[in-house]
């Protein structure tokens, strides 16, 4: 997350590494004894072609990571990127708005 661009920075959200583009959260890691969730604020907006993204609420979604299972990395990779740019044209929106 944090190489998606030079103006992200990670905070402790909640205990839990957050990454944020002028104040605004896209992802987080939480990480537990027996998985990792890598989670995105506004998940249910993002294409996942591949189908990693879990969860039912009304914006978040997270990947869970297995200890010993495999996920395909590119995919992955795709969701960061995608939840990131997706915050930018967030952040671009409300600038012109205001």
């Amino acid at each position: 997350m944090r190489a998606c661009g030079p103006q992200v920075c990670e905070l402790l959200h909640d205990g839990h590494p957050t990454a944020c583009v002028d104040g605004a959260a896209f992802g987080y890691v939480n990480a537990f004894s027996a998985h990792v969730n890598v989670g995105f604020f506004h998940g249910s907006a993002l294409e996942d072609p591949s189908g990693l993204l879990i969860g039912t609420g009304k914006r978040m979604r997270h990947v869970k990571l297995r200890y010993g299972q495999p996920v395909c990395e590119d995919a992955l990779e795709e969701l960061i990127a995608a939840a990131y740019r997706d915050l930018q044209k967030r952040l671009l929106a409300d600038r012109q708005d205001q």
